[in-house]
């Protein structure tokens, strides 16, 4: 198949795809998944090992995470007690160490789900929905503590990168996640443009006004006239919180 042609043959995902970060040291198993899940709706970014994916998560907000146990220099295990001090993210340990006392430690760690290889790749898409699913259903009427903001009658779970509108979800493209935890993060202060954009430069610059005025729609009562974010002139952008 032609360059051009796997372009085409790739699925177009909506905004609000599930994004799924997954860890496995093997590459061809890492390139298998990715195309798979892509398949089946999943945004998917793939990192070799722990310390790629803790760079992967400084970039993005993840809907679960698929791990490989087995990796060289930190496990899947480590990384999993690592990310469960300072997140409730759904995390799949997916590893062909199938003994019991390994499946016991993964959930022991705070894992959500464990799938030994060899697999069936049909029951890694339900149980990755039912964590996710599981993971959503949480009740929670209002976010509070440390990993949560609040403005009006929205709630931005920092940790989570979820938005509700009391106890509604609010349906976000991954740039708004991002754009939100950024925002969220400094608790009220303001973030430069040059920040927001990451690192595309002039060009992202400009867009980031476009992806404001698009967020500003889904939070704001009136957008021309924002109660919540705020532009604050030469340097960028603020989240009035309560």
């Amino acid at each position: 198949m032609s360059a051009e042609s796997a372009l085409r043959a790739r699925p177009e995902l909506p905004d609000h795809a599930p994004h799924i970060l997954l860890v496995d040291d093997d590459r061809r198993v890492r390139e298998l998944l990715s195309r798979f899940l892509s398949e089946q709706g999943f945004r998917v970014t793939a990192a070799a090992n722990a310390a790629e994916a803790r760079l992967r998560g400084q970039c993005f907000v993840f809907d679960a995470l698929v791990l490989d146990v087995m990796m060289p220099g930190e496990s899947g295990f480590d990384y999993a007690r690592s990310v469960r001090e300072t997140s409730r993210v759904p995390i799949l340990m997916l590893t062909a160490r199938s003994n019991p006392n390994d499946r016991v430690t993964g959930l022991e760690i705070g894992a959500d789900d464990y799938l030994p290889k060899p697999f069936e790749p049909r029951e890694l898409i339900l149980r990755l929905n039912n964590i996710i699913r599981r993971h959503a259903a949480v009740p929670e009427a209002r976010f509070s503590g440390e990993d949560a903001v609040s403005f009006g009658p929205f709630s931005f779970r920092i940790d989570r990168g979820e938005l509700r509108r009391e106890n509604e979800p609010v349906k976000i493209t991954e740039r708004e996640r991002e754009i939100l935890t950024m925002l969220a993060q400094t608790r009220g202060g303001n973030v430069e443009r040059e920040t927001l954009a990451g690192n595309g430069g002039l060009a992202a610059e400009r867009t980031i006004d476009v992806q404001i005025n698009r967020l500003r729609r889904k939070i704001e009562p009136d957008p021309a006239n924002p109660s919540f974010l705020h532009t604050v002139r030469g340097v960028g952008y603020r989240l009035a919180i309560d």
